[in-house]
């Protein structure tokens, strides 16, 4: 037997409820090729159901669609979808999208947040806290609005977004003071982020579907002029750092 099979068969299994610490949890997640999602909030362990498509895949896909498209209009700006995310000693999720400022352009130094930038390991991770996360809350909704939202907030995401699909209901905090406080949308239904300048959602339109509605609000956005003042700020804090 070769002896990277001995090895795994050394490693107990991940198993729902368990408490272990990050590196423990990593030790039994790599031993473990085939799981698909686990994560680990708050020292205990969250293995995903398999997906059904309406409650959660196609939703996911709406929120990586709109998130794509505003990152490929704002250079120095990176999404991930699913990525694992080494947050601290006893988080490490594994959040349906991220979006981040690049580490070479100055990740955080752009915002007012007394975090630390976000950036990949060596081994590919993300570790810290990114700008933004979202997260689609089907049968997640009590973990996504509980433990996982304090861990959020503790260390600094600045803007989580939680769609939760049963109940047909977007919320989008933004961390102010150390506490989240929910983006409200304007006269015509609009949230804006603090953060990303012209990531712009029309949440009625991604509810429903209508992602022509939800490109239009969000090409509004980056053709703004906030948008272009960050883009042109994160091009000079390249430019500064070479």
């Amino acid at each position: 037997m070769p002896r990277s099979s001995l090895w795994r068969l050394t490693v107990p299994p991940l198993e729902n409820g368990d408490r272990l610490t990050r590196f423990e949890f990593e030790r039994r997640y790599s031993a473990m090729p085939k799981l698909k999602k686990a994560e680990l909030i708050e020292g205990t362990v969250y293995m995903a159901s398999p997906l059904r498509f309406e409650p959660h895949a196609e939703p996911h896909a709406r929120v990586i669609t709109w998130l794509g498209v505003y990152q490929a209009m704002t250079p120095g700006v990176r999404v991930g979808d699913n990525p694992t995310v080494r947050l601290d000693l006893d988080n490490e999720p594994q959040p349906d999208a991220v979006l981040l400022i690049d580490a070479q352009s100055s990740g955080r130094c752009l915002t007012t947040s007394r975090y630390a930038s976000t950036h990949l390991s060596q081994d590919g991770y993300v570790e810290g806290a990114p700008e933004l996360v979202a997260e689609i809350a089907a049968s997640s909704a009590t973990v996504d609005l509980g433990d996982k939202k304090r861990a959020y907030r503790r260390n600094g995401i600045q803007e989580y977004l939680v769609w939760q699909v049963f109940e047909q209901r977007i919320d989008w905090f933004h961390l102010e003071a150390g506490e989240y406080i929910n983006l409200h949308p304007d006269a015509a239904g609009v949230i804006q982020s603090r953060v990303f300048p012209g990531l712009w959602l029309d949440q009625s339109a991604l509810l429903s579907g209508d992602m022509q509605q939800v490109l239009s609000v969000l090409q509004a956005g980056v053709n703004s002029i906030e948008h272009q003042a960050f883009v042109q700020q994160l091009a000079q804090a390249v430019q500064s750092d070479e």
